[in-house]
């Protein structure tokens, strides 16, 4: 797949909340990373597996019910593409709506994500969300 298929494919993964097809795009050395991650999340995910057991929680955490906008960003290397999505939905432990923007740069090789740098803001999670599901925010 090419970056942007890639990016396409997980949006509509995320919609379908299968956690575990949006984590079989990644390599099996793939990261991901959150920069912005708020005290007590993981800053980075080494491999697909790891990825995989971070998102196995989320549908039960977030419903996310749509698309809001979409700009994708190619970029100078081939490999990489940058996109800023931003999504809205539902808390389900608060039943409270939300609305969040993500931008993302991605990484692909062989296609399958090397690399995935999630910048996206605490900000405005409602207290005590755990992302997870794990209980552990």
């Amino acid at each position: 797949m090419t970056p942007r298929e890639v990016i396409d494919k997980a949006l509509e993964l995320l919609l379908a909340k299968d956690m575990s097809g949006f984590a079989d795009l990644w390599a099996a050395d793939g990261t991901m990373e959150f920069p912005f991650a708020p005290p007590g999340w993981p800053t980075r995910l080494d491999g697909r597996e790891a990825v995989r057991e971070y998102l196995r929680g989320y549908p039960d955490v977030f419903d996310v019910k749509g698309v809001v906008e979409q700009t994708v960003h190619e970029t100078t290397d081939p490999e990489v593409i940058i996109a800023e999505v931003e999504v809205e939905g539902v808390e389900i432990p608060t039943g409270k709506s939300y609305r969040r923007r993500y931008i993302s740069v991605i990484t692909v090789r062989d296609g399958h994500i090397a690399a995935y740098r999630d910048y996206w803001s605490p900000l405005g999670l409602n207290a005590g969300t755990d992302f997870t599901g794990r209980g552990d925010a």
